[in-house]
């Protein structure tokens, strides 16, 4: 686990990515969290933030590679998603289908029923999702986090993985109390990494802070690490017109910037794996 907190510090320019830092805005006994709902300045996102930052990428084999791009996420509470006014919907939609799920159903339906089948009680619990929202009517997320509250606290996690090939995949995470956990990975996303291994996540409950770190380790020693990191803004008309004009057509760039990174790795010649074929996971659409 210290490789993948070694990783997810050189992934960001900002220090603190430890236990201290998330002192800040958690307690600390496992399973125990503190978010506090802070009064937006827009009546359409009260319980929503955005968090500016930048998302890492690593790799160490067959040789090294990295990039850093700017971004910036939502942080929505599924009970009470934002309502932008007409004149903002084109760079703030948030739309079901956008997420693993039945037809006709919510994102909250979905995802409290896929934690439910993991023995999660959800009578009472309450989701936030760190997600892009669509802009322009496209978004890509390569990533989701959900992350399922019972007051404060911290049931669950679920990471939410998305490929470039129209397919999904949840994984269900008890994480420890700095947010970490492993899990087997069992779904192809990248052409140049096949269907084995095991992630370390690390994805603890952001506070005023966003630190989330991603390694895949591979039988062969080979490993490869994502970071995403940001500072906390109240959702507002003005938050989000500054974001979209620092980054315009932000989810579009996430799409290009996968593609144009993996044709780079290719013309250097790592080898493609092929995609294997896989039946869907139930609830996918």
């Amino acid at each position: 686990m210290k490789a993948l907190e070694g990783m997810a510090a050189q992934s960001t320019s900002q220090p603190g990515f430890g236990p201290a830092d998330a002192a800040q805005d958690q307690t600390q006994p496992h399973g125990q969290v503190r978010y506090r709902r802070h009064q937006a300045s827009s009546r359409w996102a009260k319980s929503a933030h955005l968090y500016r930052g930048t998302v890492s990428h690593v790799r160490q084999e067959p040789f090294h590679y990295q990039f850093r791009h700017r971004t910036y996420y939502w942080l929505v509470d599924l009970d009470d998603m934002p309502r932008p006014p007409w004149y903002l919907r084109p760079l703030a939609g948030f739309k079901a289908k956008d997420h693993m799920g039945g037809p006709g159903s919510s994102t909250k339906e979905s995802i409290s029923a896929f934690v439910a089948k993991h023995g999660v009680d959800v009578s009472g619990s309450r989701f936030l999702m760190l997600c892009h929202a669509r802009v322009f009517g496209y978004v890509f997320n390569p990533l989701t986090v959900f992350w399922c509250l019972d007051k404060d606290r911290l049931q669950c996690v679920v990471a939410e993985v998305h490929n470039t090939y129209g397919q999904r995949h949840r994984y269900f995470l008890r994480t420890d109390d700095q947010g970490r956990a492993e899990v087997d990975k069992v779904f192809y996303v990248s052409p140049f990494n096949p269907v084995d291994g095991y992630y370390r996540m690390r994805l603890p409950l952001p506070g005023r802070r966003l630190r989330i770190a991603v390694q895949l380790n591979r039988p062969d020693g080979s490993a490869f690490t994502a970071g995403l990191s940001g500072r906390r803004q109240r959702a507002s008309t003005f938050a989000l017109l500054a974001a979209a004009f620092r980054h315009p057509f932000s989810t579009v760039a996430v799409s290009a910037g996968i593609r144009w990174h993996g044709i780079r790795l290719y013309a250097r010649r790592l080898p493609v794996m092929p995609r294997p074929k896989r039946a869907p996971q139930e609830g996918q659409s």
